[in-house]
């Protein structure tokens, strides 16, 4: 396949998409000065897989700007969400708090003020930031809440076909939402001065479906032509004995339901994959863009990137689709995070350290140099960064609790279940079934979680001691979550 970047430059002509370069590194050493705080970039795409970029070692997917952050940067390995569905997930970001803890989830009401004032853009804004917010902000927001924590906010989410991703852009020509979106990212910088920091936070939709619509994921038509030789290879695991293998609540769960209207074909497979790919070539693209415009306004020495996603997503993998399940393509999440003021040491190291998305807030706070309240249960990056951690977590505490309550079984519905991940062992508890379900995977031996061993005897007392486990994380996520919480 020939390289993406000669395409770039003829969508600069064409369109104003840019490529980028990033600038060198500078080696500068944090904590930073109050005269001479980091602006901050926190880019999010949705549902992003990790293995679904360049710099995770992906041959076939084009994403050049995110993979020469990564070099210049450092890229996260084993970067988890702590509940897998999307406002719940977007909720613990920008709060740093458990599913448990901040209460919120599709069927909740709005996050209120008081809440939101604890979140890192009010925060940030406090402090004196000047705090943008452009894409997907996925959580409903008590009135007043949005200028609690924002100066600047442009909201779009595409997501179904009452919010595609073609839409009418507010220079009156119809355009994709990704392109949408480093518009008005670029039209933030653009607005920004050089006196004040600023964080800016881009929650792009895509590779998002719609999930309405038969075609799925509507990329950028300027982008049809990528991947048309490509042959994208099945995930593993997805061989008919794995699907017949789960439990029967999963086997008839809405991950099989939205299967069959993406991948229960290897034609339908090879298209939807496609699809997706050329997505999120485009939030590069735009990431691109950003960049440069960063790199234009002269602020790049002072900038810090962040890159990651809400969830990851299962693409077949048992034969089922999805985010709302404790398996590793659904809560394993890519991140990077270029700060040009590291060492030069650091430059293009990979972190194998846990890092959760209730992490991310904290870490924003601790590189603006802004103390995190108490409510925040996630912990800064920020010794990664400079290598200097010691005594890291390696396991966390996982929570699902949402199903929908339109549905009165078991059929179309998502289960909900809470679990521990470890460094070996995964143990997931799937409260509502009777009998309860348990699985246990030992992800050393079964990276792919085909071989639930909770049943096995000989595993017994790793199964007991995974089960104490997950009760003192539990208990230190939060109060213990009631179905209607």
């Amino acid at each position: 396949m020939k390289p993406i970047q000669h395409r770039l430059c003829l969508w600069a002509l064409l369109g104003g998409l840019l490529c980028t370069t990033v600038s060198s590194l500078e080696a500068a050493d944090p904590p930073t000065t109050p005269h001479r705080r980091p602006n901050l970039v926190f880019l999010m795409s949705d549902n992003h897989r990790q293995d679904a970029l360049g710099c995770y070692g992906n041959p076939i997917i084009q994403t050049p700007n995110v993979d020469r952050l990564a070099r210049q940067g450092l890229r996260f390995t084993n970067t988890f969400c702590t509940t897998s569905i999307c406002a719940a997930t977007r909720a613990s970001i920008l709060t740093g708090r458990y599913r448990r803890s901040h209460g919120y989830t599709f069927s909740r009401p709005p996050m209120t003020i008081e809440t939101m004032r604890e979140s890192y853009p009010a925060l940030l804004k406090k402090a004196g930031y000047r705090t943008g917010f452009v894409g997907k902000i996925g959580v409903a927001l008590e009135s007043g809440a949005a200028e609690e924590m924002f100066d600047f906010h442009r909201f779009a989410i595409a997501s179904n076909k009452g919010n595609p991703y073609y839409r009418r852009a507010p220079d009156g020509t119809i355009k994709h939402m990704t392109r949408v979106n480093g518009d008005h990212a670029v039209e933030f910088l653009k607005s920004s001065k050089k006196t004040q920091p600023f964080c800016l936070s881009v929650s792009f939709s895509a590779p998002h479906p719609e999930d309405n619509n038969p075609d799925q994921y509507i990329y950028d038509r300027d982008l049809e032509n990528l991947y048309v030789d490509a042959t994208i290879p099945p995930p593993p695991v997805s061989e008919s004995q794995h699907f017949e293998a789960l439990p029967e609540f999963i086997r008839v769960s809405m991950g099989r339901e939205r299967w069959f209207r993406r991948f229960d074909t290897a034609e339908k497979y090879q298209r939807m994959m496609k699809g997706m790919y050329r997505l999120i070539t485009g939030v590069d693209i735009q990431l691109g863009r950003i960049v440069d415009e960063i790199k234009e306004l002269g602020i790049e020495d002072n900038t810090v990137i962040v890159f990651t996603s809400d969830n990851g997503l299962l693409t077949g993998e048992h034969g089922i689709t999805g985010i709302w399940l404790m398996y590793e393509p659904s809560i394993r999440l890519p991140l990077v995070i270029y700060d040009p003021r590291l060492a030069e040491a650091r430059t293009g190291k990979v972190v194998s350290e846990l890092a959760l998305d209730i992490d991310f807030a904290a870490t924003l706070l601790s590189l603006a140099g802004v103390e995190f309240p108490r409510a925040m249960q996630g912990r800064s990056l920020v010794p990664l960064l400079e290598d200097r951690a010691r005594n890291w977590p390696t396991d966390f505490f996982y929570e699902h609790y949402f199903r929908a309550s339109w549905r009165k079984t078991n059929k179309g519905n998502i289960p909900r279940s809470v679990g521990v991940r470890g460094e070996r062992w995964k143990y997931v508890y799937y409260f509502d079934e009777k009998p309860t379900y348990e699985q246990l995977f030992d992800l050393k031996k079964d990276p792919h979680e085909a071989d639930n061993l909770a049943s096995d005897p000989r595993h017994r007392k790793t199964l007991e001691a995974m089960r104490r486990r997950m009760e003192v994380l539990q208990a230190k996520a939060g109060p213990p979550w009631k179905p209607g919480r």
